[in-house]
């Protein structure tokens, strides 16, 4: 469908066009819960770039809200080498 977007005061008509997903990846965390903070262990390396990987990180920790494990995410610290990540909760729980 077509849309008209402003970007720095000028309007720029654009076309939405749907695209293929490549196969999404599975694998297992391993966690430990402390107040706020959780640390994430043993992330595999995956050919995606960091800043997806947070993302996803981000979104399973929040989508956990609902099963009483997660909630609205202050910060996610990704080290892509060590294969660990700190998710920072807004509130304790």
């Amino acid at each position: 469908s077509k849309h008209c977007v402003e970007l720095d005061n000028r309007t720029a008509n654009v076309t939405v066009k749907p695209f293929d997903l490549d196969m999404g990846f599975q694998f297992e965390l391993h966690v430990t819960v402390s107040g706020k903070k959780i640390n994430v262990s043993e992330i595999p390396e995956l050919p995606i770039p960091e800043d997806w990987m947070k993302d996803k990180l981000e979104l399973h920790f929040y989508k956990t809200e609902q099963a009483a494990g997660g909630g609205e995410i202050q910060n996610v610290t990704y080290n892509k080498g060590s294969g660990t990540a700190v998710i920072t909760f807004l509130k304790p729980g």
